[in-house]
């Protein structure tokens, strides 16, 4: 898939259309929950700056597609404050149709409809990959063992192909790990196959570094071969459902790590290391291209669900405590909280940039001319 292409080519284009495809069904779920709640919609527009091309539908909605394609947004009628109109603005707006006119329930409703579109992304794109490509299960067979770990002191080799645990048979490698790590330090009797031959041994977990407090099962074992199954649409769509659910679990884990230092930090990525995945996933085709793009549907989603001024959650904050209190927060609180939000996203930002400059392959290249 585009493998005809310069690297250099590649790797602009499938960023700049797995980065469309996201933005715009994120706004997109705005839209439709707007209509949805009777509110018009001024503009909607992909990319940002000066326009390129633009038409206007039968209800007054501006379509554009601009020329810094590095995002988007929906531009919702009556949503800045009437204090900040000009008279002449405030005599145009559209009676019963403006979103601050609504009830905190409906505008929470267009706020968090484009994470969720996000979410129901990234559910369909699983879907498609399950029930045409096939959904990915690792079998139990372990493919290497960690010097010193629980594992090597039981005996396991490389080539064993674990059957049961404790009795209950297992097939497919998220089944050991699921039964491992609740279970630190105490035995578990494992029925393995090897050379042909059934062999029974007892294995204790260790506790996996950083979880003392709740101690995490580790045997110290890799999972080798990958087998693909294909599903019937409806099997698909719930298997699409369960993986988003468990990437969006793994992924607010990996961040809780970060924050509590059990992880680097140099995990973090941004634009430039998307970008990066974006062409190596399209030189794959269009598998990979499509599994990048659920994956990133769902990080777009929490990441717009974080309790940041200046994202959708921090506006659900908002509006939660407004709901609470009876009335809106005022105008001075809000704007303190915008302007934190907005230097927090600046910094993460700027860390998320530094860190795909100097761990990805622009700091490689850099190097290379230094050394």
């Amino acid at each position: 898939m585009l493998g005809f292409l310069p690297d250099f080519a590649r790797t602009i284009i499938s960023f700049l259309v797995v980065l469309g495809v996201l933005v715009f069904i994120h706004e997109l779920g705005h839209y439709l929950a707007a209509r949805w709640r009777g509110v018009h919609v001024d503009v909607f527009s992909i990319g940002f700056g000066r326009t390129i091309a633009s038409w206007r539908d039968r209800v007054g909605t501006e379509w554009k597609v601009s020329w810094l394609p590095l995002g988007g947004y929906v531009k919702l009628h009556g949503q800045a404050e009437l204090a900040d109109l000009p008279p002449e603005e405030v005599a145009a707006l559209r009676p019963g149709q403006t979103f601050h006119d609504k009830p905190v329930k409906d505008r929470a409703i267009v706020v968090a409809a484009g994470p969720v579109a996000n979410f129901l992304l990234a559910i369909a794109l699983f879907a498609l990959l399950f029930a045409t490509h096939g959904r990915p299960i690792g079998d139990t067979t372990i493919s290497a063992i960690t010097p010193g770990s629980a594992a090597e002191v039981a005996g396991l080799q490389a080539g064993d192909q674990v059957v049961s645990l404790d009795g209950e048979p297992i097939r497919r490698f998220e089944e050991l790990q699921r039964h491992i790590q609740p279970r630190a330090g105490q035995p578990v009797r494992m029925v393995l196959t090897r050379d042909g031959r059934e062999v029974s041994v007892t294995i204790t977990p260790a506790t996996r570094p950083g979880s003392e407090s709740a101690p995490v099962g580790v045997l110290g074992v890799q999972g080798g071969g990958t087998r693909f199954e294909q599903l019937s649409v409806p099997a698909a769509v719930v298997a699409g459902v369960v993986q988003t659910w468990d990437v969006s679990s793994q992924t607010l884990v990996g961040i809780a790590e970060m924050l509590t230092g059990q992880r680097s930090a140099r995990d973090l990525g941004g634009p430039i290391r998307i970008a990066e995945v974006s062409g190596e996933a399209a030189s794959l085709g269009w598998v990979a291209v499509v599994n990048l793009m659920a994956l990133l549907s769902v990080s777009l989603g929490l990441l717009n669900l974080f309790p940041v001024p200046m994202l959708d959650g921090g506006h659900l904050v908002f509006y939660a405590a407004e709901a609470i209190r009876g009335r809106p927060l005022s105008a001075r609180a809000m704007e303190i909280g915008f302007r934190a939000g907005f230097a927090l996203l600046i910094c993460l930002f700027v860390f998320a940039t530094w860190n795909d400059i100097a761990h990805g392959s622009i700091g490689r290249w850099v190097a290379g001319l230094v050394g």
